[in-house]
C-alpha cells in the first residue's frame, strides 16, 4: 500500500516536514499550498528535494471556491486554476484537489457544476494534470461524496476524477457501502482521517479534532474493505488538521502517523476475504500478535528506596532477591505480583513507573510487529546465560516489555534474582495486577492509544472525566479482549498555573487486587502503612447515597477504605500516600462490578493535591 501524508499534519517547515515523512518511512506526500507559498525554496528546490528523500509529491492542494458560479467569475476561477498548473509543473505533481464550493457558488444546477468541472479537465489536459474532486462536508450545494461522483461521472472527462475523504464522509454519517460502486479509476485520490466523537459543528471538529487512524471513534476499517473492492490502486494519505499535532515534535508525529496507516493495513487486511486480498491497493499484514496473557511483571525506579521497600512490605511484599549482575536492581514478590525496582542510589529520585512487561505469548513475533510500526525497540545489555526480554518504548517513555509465556507460569528471568519455582508463595492477600494507571504528556495522549492498540492487542473504551483541583482529568480504558490487561492512561490539564503541582499532584499508579480487602488494610496499619487520608465529609455522603449497614460503615472509615457499587456488585479500595510520582491502589472487587470506582477519584485527587501543597508549604504531617 503507498502511503501518502499532508504536510498540514506536520509541525514545522516546509523543509523539515518532508525530512519527517521520509524518515518516518513515507512514500509521499501532498503539498499544501500554504506550506508552499510559506517556504523559501523554490519549487524546483521542493522538487529535488523530494527527489533525493526519496519521496513523491503526490497531491497539490486545495483548490477553493470554483464550480457553481456565473461565467465571468468562472473565467476567473480558470485563470486561478491555470496558475496553479504552471506550478505543479514546476514541482512535478500532477493531480490537484478540488474542493466543493463553500463561499461563492450562488447556482444549484449539477450539469453547470459538470459542465464547468469538463472545462476545468480540458484545461488541465494541456498540463498533463488530474482533477480529484472533493466534496466537502460543509460544501453550499455539495457536500456528499455520491453527490460529487454524480457530477464527476456527469463531466464524463478523463482528468477529472474524485477524491474521498474519510473524515467528509463519515462525519455526516454517510454510509461508506456506497464507495463500491465508484470505478477504482475514476477515484483519484483518498485522504484518511480519524476523529472521536463530538458534538459540535462540523467545520471545527474537522479544523481541531481529526486525529489518526485508530485514535478517534470513526470505522475506517470499514471503509478500507470498501474502497479495496473497487481496484483503487493510488496513494492513501493523512489529511489530520489537530491543533495538537502542530505543536508536537514533528517526527514523533511522522512515525505516529505512519504506525497508524500499517495499523489499518493490517486490520483491512484481516476483514477482507482471501480472494480480495491481492486487489490492486497491495495491502501487507504485520505479523500477528496474540492478546497479552497478564502483566508478568512492573519495573519502577527509585531514588529513595527505604521508603518504596518499607510500603511494599507493609502490603505484604517479600524482597525475592538481587539481580546477579545488575546489583542495583532488586525483584519483590507476593504470589504472581512481581515488581523490579532499580535503585537510582540516595538522589532523592521520586519513586516512577519505568516499565511494564507484558505476558506475551510469542515475543518474537510481537517485537518484529512493533519494530514494523516504528516502534523504537529497548537495547538491553544482558549476560549470555540471562533472558532475552525484548521490548519497546511507549510514547511516554515507559519501557514496554513482551515477556515469554512459560508452560508453568514461572518466568525464566526470575532465575537472575536467585529465585527458583519452589520460592514461590501461594498463601497471599495480594493475588494480581487488577489495572495500571499510566499519565501521559498531553501532546502524545491520542499517539498512546494507538501504540496500545496497534502493538499489544488492547482495545480502547469509553473515556471518563472527572474534576481535580488542577483541572479536569480524561481517562481512557484500555483492556486486551481476554480482561487480562486492563491500563487507564489519563491526561491532565495542558495548561494552568499549577507550576510544579502538575506532576506530583496527578501521579500514575498500580492497582492491586485481593480477595479479602479489609485484612490487608489491617495488616498494613499494623506494619505502619501511611494511607492517603480520606475525609470525614465522604463517608457521611456514602451513607447517605447507599444507606450502608453501620458496622460496615465503620470498618470503611476505621480503614480508609472507599466504596462504590452498582447493579452487578460492589469496589472496595484504598490508596498508600505517594511515593515520589506514583502510589499503589488495593482493590476488592465483589460480583461483576466492573469500573474503576471512577466516583471516588475526585476525593483521591484532592487528598494528593493537599498533601502536595502541604509540602510545598512547609506545613508539617
Amino acid at each position: 500500500m503507498k502511503t501518502s501524508i499532508a504536510t498540514v499534519c506536520l509541525s514545522g517547515t516546509l523543509a523539515e516536514k518532508l525530512r519527517a515523512a521520509a524518515d518516518a518511512g513515507f512514500d509521499g506526500v501532498e503539498i499544501f499550498e500554504q506550506d508552499l507559498i510559506v517556504s523559501p525554496h523554490s519549487p524546483e528546490q521542493i522538487r529535488q528535494r523530494a527527489v533525493d528523500l526519496g519521496l513523491t509529491l503526490d497531491l497539490f492542494q486545495p483548490f477553493r471556491d470554483f464550480e457553481g458560479v456565473g461565467e465571468e467569475e468562472f473565467r476567473n476561477n480558470l485563470r486561478r486554476m491555470e496558475a496553479k498548473f504552471h506550478l505543479m509543473n514546476r514541482l512535478g505533481i500532477d493531480t490537484i484537489l478540488l474542493c466543493s464550493n463553500v463561499a461563492t457558488a450562488t447556482i444549484n444546477d449539477d450539469e453547470l457544476f459538470a459542465q464547468q468541472l469538463r472545462r476545468a479537465g480540458d484545461l488541465a489536459a494541456h498540463y498533463d494534470i488530474r482533477i480529484a474532486y472533493e466534496a466537502l462536508a460543509w460544501g453550499r450545494f455539495v457536500n456528499d461524496f455520491e453527490h460529487a461522483q454524480h457530477i464527476v461521472d456527469l463531466a464524463d472527462h478523463p482528468q477529472v476524477g474524485t477524491c474521498l475523504d474519510t473524515f467528509h464522509i463519515l462525519s455526516r454519517g454517510w454510509e461508506t457501502g456506497a464507495v463500491e460502486q465508484i470505478r477504482g479509476e475514476k477515484i483519484f485520490f483518498v485522504q484518511l482521517a480519524d476523529a472521536p466523537t463530538l458534538s459540535m459543528d462540523i467545520l471545527s471538529w474537522s479544523r481541531h479534532h481529526r486525529v489518526f487512524p485508530g485514535e478517534g471513534d470513526f470505522d475506517l476499517v470499514k471503509f478500507m474493505t470498501h474502497l479495496a473492492r473497487t481496484g483503487y490502486d493510488g496513494p492513501i494519505s493523512l489529511e489530520i488538521f489537530n491543533d495538537s499535532f502542530r505543536k508536537a515534535d514533528v517526527a514523533r508525529t511522522a512515525i505516529d502517523g505512519l504506525r497508524s496507516l500499517r495499523w489499518l493495513e493490517d486490520q483491512t487486511w484481516h476483514t477482507l476475504g482471501s480472494a480480495e486480498r491481492s486487489g490492486p491497493l497491495e495491502l501487507t499484514p504485520l505479523p500477528e500478535v496474540a492478546e497479552p496473557e497478564g502483566i508478568d511483571f512492573l519495573e519502577i525506579s527509585t531514588g529513595r528506596l527505604g521508603e518504596t521497600i518499607r510500603t511494599l512490605h507493609q502490603l505484604g511484599f517479600q524482597l525475592g532477591g538481587h539481580h546477579r549482575s545488575k546489583p542495583d536492581y532488586q525483584v519483590w514478590v507476593q504470589g504472581d505480583v512481581r515488581i523490579i525496582i532499580g535503585d537510582r542510589g540516595p538522589t532523592g529520585a521520586p519513586t516512577t513507573i519505568t516499565g511494564l512487561g507484558f505476558a506475551t505469548p510469542d515475543p518474537t513475533s510481537a517485537q518484529r510487529r512493533a519494530q514494523l510500526l516504528q516502534a523504537r525497540t529497548i537495547p538491553r545489555e544482558r549476560e549470555e546465560d540471562e533472558a532475552d526480554l525484548r521490548g519497546a518504548y511507549a510514547p511516554d517513555g515507559t519501557e514496554v516489555y513482551f515477556a515469554e509465556v512459560t508452560p508453568d507460569g514461572f518466568p525464566t528471568w526470575l532465575g537472575e534474582f536467585g529465585l527458583e519455582k519452589t520460592d514461590q508463595v501461594t498463601d497471599c492477600l495480594i493475588t494480581g495486577v487488577d489495572h495500571i494507571n499510566l499519565a501521559q504528556p498531553w501532546q502524545h495522549f491520542d499517539e498512546s492509544i494507538l501504540f496500545y492498540t496497534s502493538l499489544m492487542a488492547l482495545e480502547a473504551q469509553g473515556q471518563d472525566e472527572f474534576p481535580s483541583p488542577i483541572g479536569l482529568i480524561s481517562n481512557q480504558v484500555m483492556r486486551s479482549p481476554n480482561d487480562a490487561v486492563r491500563l487507564l492512561l489519563s491526561i491532565a490539564p495542558e495548561d494552568g498555573e499549577q507550576g510544579d503541582f502538575l506532576d506530583a499532584a496527578y501521579p500514575e499508579h498500580i492497582a492491586l487486587t485481593t480477595s479479602d480487602i479489609v485484612a490487608v488494610a489491617r495488616r498494613a496499619r499494623r506494619r505502619g502503612l501511611e494511607f492517603l487520608p480520606v475525609p470525614d465529609n465522604y463517608f457521611e455522603d456514602l451513607q447517605a447515597r447507599f444507606d450502608l449497614d453501620p458496622g460496615f460503615l465503620a470498618t470503611l472509615r476505621e480503614n480508609n477504605l472507599l466504596y462504590d457499587c452498582d447493579e452487578h456488585g460492589e469496589f472496595l479500595h484504598f490508596y498508600t500516600g505517594t511515593l515520589g510520582t506514583m502510589f499503589i491502589e488495593v482493590v476488592e472487587r465483589r460480583g461483576g462490578f466492573t469500573g474503576w470506582g471512577e466516583s471516588n477519584a475526585p476525593v483521591r485527587l484532592a487528598a494528593q493535591y493537599r498533601k502536595v501543597r502541604d509540602a510545598e508549604r512547609g506545613v508539617p504531617r
